[in-house]
């Protein structure tokens, strides 16, 4: 039997935000993910291949190739695709398009978090960042936080306005420290290597969502923010020693493991104690999540034939 092959916007219109959370809650309650990472390089061009084997849901082997002389001839930088495979047998079930598996398991991955992190009744939420993910996370958050008023902040105001106006007229902030003081979630999706969100401008009851970060170089949060808040991870193997937010404060001594509340695998720590404590975040990614996320899609497209 052929594998399925699912397309961007046909395999999009099965899916929902809630539902996918239900799947990666399910994947959670599985055994540990087993995981692995290569890359191959040539010049400025890679190719990564992430693969994960969960017992009695299958393999997933996602491969990208990050091209960046392609926006030069006005393709795309990123391609790729999604291999999974069948648990028993090891036979390629699926081939799922590359953008979908990502937009939603990384809006998804946060998404998670805050249902089980940030308040229920939380009604202002930030978007810090104006990319591809942030539309992404407006989409995901709408699902869960369905009375929500949502502002965007980002460096360059002209990509402020164009996110918000491509969601619906959403708000937009010119000053980051009053846009996070008021917020009740701040989620962030940037490129920055140096902190931009403070400690100090953090308020009782917040939910603090760290995306962007995801290089050994990079974080979004400074280390008052991460000494002041209850800290949590998506996965401790795929944070812990890897990405900046957590591995440059806790090289300098101001974090340590233990701080790490829980990650996924952990669901009875991994929730809010009170209203007045401040949550924060690392959405730090795996291809484990990629596969939780591609066997969702997978059973929605084949629930929807």
């Amino acid at each position: 039997m052929p594998p399925t092959i699912i397309p961007f916007d046909e395999g999009e219109c099965a899916l929902d935000w809630l539902s996918l959370c239900a799947a990666l809650q399910a994947g959670h309650d599985r055994p540990r993910a087993e995981i692995a990472d290569s890359f191959l390089y040539r010049g400025d061009d890679t190719l990564l291949n992430r693969a994960a084997w969960i017992d009695g849901l299958g393999l997933a082997v996602k491969s990208a190739t990050i091209f960046p002389g392609n926006a030069a001839h006005g393709l795309p930088s990123i391609n790729g695709g999604v291999n999974l495979y069948d648990d028993t047998t090891g036979t390629l079930a699926a081939i799922v398009d590359f953008h979908l598996v990502t937009k939603w398991k990384t809006a998804g991955d946060s998404l998670y978090a805050a249902t089980r992190l940030a308040r229920s009744d939380s009604r202002r939420i930030l978007i810090v960042g104006a990319g591809t993910v942030a539309h992404s996370l407006w989409q995901a958050y709408r699902a869960a936080f369905p009375d929500a008023e949502f502002t965007v902040w980002n460096r360059t105001r002209a990509r402020a306005e164009e996110m918000a106006e491509a969601c619906g007229g959403i708000a937009m902030a010119d000053d980051l420290e009053q846009a996070v003081r008021a917020a009740d979630i701040v989620t962030s999706a940037t490129m920055s290597t140096e902190p931009i969100l403070k400690g100090e401008w953090l308020q009782p009851g917040q939910h603090i969502d760290l995306i962007g970060a995801y290089r050994p170089d990079m974080r979004e949060a400074d280390d008052e923010a991460l000494r002041r808040a209850r800290l949590f991870v998506d996965s401790i193997d795929t944070t812990v020693g890897h990405i900046g937010e957590i591995e440059i404060p806790r090289a300098a001594g101001t974090i340590s493991r233990d701080d790490i509340v829980a990650d996924f695998y952990d669901p009875r720590a991994f929730q809010r104690l009170s209203n007045d404590e401040i949550t924060l975040f690392k959405n730090g990614g795996g291809a484990h999540l990629d596969l939780m996320t591609s066997r969702y899609i997978l059973d929605a497209w084949q629930s929807a034939q």
